[in-house]
């Protein structure tokens, strides 16, 4: 049912979880939760956008990576779940915005991804999150995100 949700939403299936950029896994369970490592804005295997948000990214196309940067979160969970439904609750979203001097509206970006996990799961999916301003991400993405979930 999140699969046809996320399908209904972008047009498109799931994608495969990315492969790790290091010595890391996509996702890890411990009991009945799954943490996600940070997942990039990947979309066929390429980022869909690049650079500073508030310099050279618009924040449109910030807030379209960091939904990118949630499904991707996705992707890694189902790769060690195998099944979104057995999904309980998104419990928190860590999002990361490689921010221009002077750019303070993280929040506005991080809900991007937060309005997309809320329209896939209902209240189960409003989470606590942090939404942070960095100087610099992996391949100069725009944004990375980090996602906790506890599953049935």
């Amino acid at each position: 049912m999140i699969e046809q949700k996320i399908q209904e939403i972008l047009g498109y299936e799931l994608p495969t979880a990315p492969k790790p950029l290091a010595a890391y896994v996509p996702a890890k369970q411990i009991d009945n939760y799954v943490y996600t490592s940070g997942q990039l804005p990947f979309k066929d295997g390429k980022l869909i956008a690049e650079g500073k948000v508030g310099l050279n990214v618009t924040e449109k196309q910030a807030i379209e990576c960091a939904r990118m940067s949630a499904v991707n979160c996705l992707s890694a969970v189902k790769s060690v779940i195998d099944d979104l439904d057995k999904i309980d609750q998104v419990v928190k979203l860590v999002v990361f915005v490689n921010s221009a001097v002077g750019f303070s509206m993280q929040p506005k970006i991080a809900n991007g991804a937060s309005e997309f996990i809320v329209s896939l799961f209902g209240d189960s999916g409003k989470h606590a999150r942090s939404a942070v301003g960095v100087s610099e991400l992996p391949m100069n993405a725009p944004v990375e995100i980090e996602m906790i979930v506890k599953i049935k």
